[in-house]
């Protein structure tokens, strides 16, 4: 596989739009069809944006918060399924960053510069709650390991070239392995049926006695013993996806008032787009809108400044930023894929127009994880000084 090496952040931007244009043209037709993005995946990695936070002494574009967010908003604006699927890559990008060795850097990095995608098998099902991983580690006599378990929703793991592997060790400590997708005893079944994000590639990953070199096992509880970012960054990618779908539903909201809708006949106007009651609306959606991209870019900028300086209240900064960004995101996207049909009329809810899927998107992408818990943490820290917790969801 071979990849164009993005020079830097601004070349990084003008790629991400062109891409996010070509995507959206076909969004509606996967979207209807759950007809799964290979050849956009391909395009995606061979434009080189999957290895932009490669750092730069390792050949890449180094790419910081601001510009990581701001790819996945556009992204996310065209097509939510298919932002979101790299969006586990990026976090697993940024464990090897954290955590690898030298020689795993090394390596993995040269894999990403070179096109690579990273899947992931994370989330467990019927376990006790979201952090309860059963998946096993079984250490060898030989210093390998054996990889045991299942894994569901695991977004990109269909068409990744590594799945990492969320596992625990037999001390309990948890550990990701990083498995190639074709590995003998690694099975991806495409099972997911979500209403909203059809064509994200996941589903369950089964893992029977897999074969895991040590030398791609890399120890991710440590991430959490000091200051990180793991989770701020995680969070942000997400709310930048929340982001792009409310900006995309408001776009083609008002393209379809413009050119299809027809004004209400006690408005007294010629058209749709000089009745007063929808322009009022319309003005609403986009101070929705405007206030998720503005605390999006805060929180990135948060993540960049802690990142300079990482401190246990620099970290705690920025989670917070981002958890503040995270719940607007996912109300402005969920309030405007919706209002999208209270503004359009019954026409724009004709089932082959496909308009909904701007609503299942946000309605599914925003069962992540919950905001209340966000807007409790945020609440904490604001009354109490309590520092958010290190658990990765923030």
């Amino acid at each position: 596989m071979t990849a164009h090496v993005i020079a830097d952040e601004a070349e990084a931007l003008a790629v991400a739009g062109a891409l996010a244009d070509a995507f959206r043209a076909g969004a509606a037709e996967r979207d209807a069809e759950r007809r799964l993005p290979r050849a956009e995946l391909d395009r995606l990695s061979a434009s080189g944006l999957l290895a932009v936070t490669v750092p730069a002494e390792y050949g890449g574009a180094d790419a910081g918060a601001p510009t990581l967010a701001e790819i996945f908003r556009l992204l996310g604006s065209a097509d939510a399924s298919l932002a979101q699927i790299p969006q586990s890559h990026f976090v697993y990008v940024n464990v090897i960053r954290r955590q690898g060795t030298e020689e795993q850097r090394k390596f993995f990095f040269a894999e990403l510069l070179a096109g690579a995608r990273l899947g992931n098998a994370q989330s467990e099902a019927g376990t006790k709650h979201v952090q309860d991983i059963r998946t096993r580690l079984e250490l060898l006599s030989d210093g390998s390991y054996l990889l045991t378990g299942v894994k569901h929703y695991s977004t990109g793991a269909l068409f990744a070239d590594w799945i990492p592997v969320l596992a625990r060790a037999e001390d309990d400590t948890l550990h990701v392995a990083y498995v190639p997708r074709d590995a003998p005893g690694l099975t991806v079944v495409d099972d997911w049926d979500g209403m909203g994000q059809r064509t994200t590639a996941g589903g369950t990953v089964r893992l029977d006695g897999v074969a895991v070199p040590a030398d791609r096992v890399l120890p991710h509880h440590l991430t959490f013993q000091g200051p990180q970012l793991h989770g701020a960054v995680a969070q942000l990618l997400h709310a930048a996806i929340d982001v792009g779908i409310a900006g995309g539903a408001l776009a083609q909201a008002a393209e379809f008032v413009r050119t299809k809708s027809r004004p209400w006949f006690e408005s007294g106007v010629e058209t749709a787009a000089e009745d007063p009651l929808l322009i009022q609306r319309f003005g609403e959606l986009a101070l929705s809108v405007r206030a998720s991209e503005a605390l999006l870019r805060e929180a990135a900028r948060a993540v960049d400044a802690a990142r300079a300086g990482l401190t246990d209240e620099s970290a705690a900064e920025a989670s917070i930023a981002v958890a503040a960004a995270k719940v607007t995101a996912a109300d402005a996207a969920v309030e405007v894929a919706g209002a999208l049909f209270e503004v359009s009329g019954t026409r724009s809810a004709l089932n082959s127009l496909n308009l909904h899927r701007h609503w299942r998107d946000a309605r599914t992408h925003t069962l992540h994880d919950p905001t209340r818990w966000k807007i409790q943490h945020i609440g904490r820290y604001v009354l109490n000084g309590t520092l958010p917790p290190r658990h990765g969801l923030l």
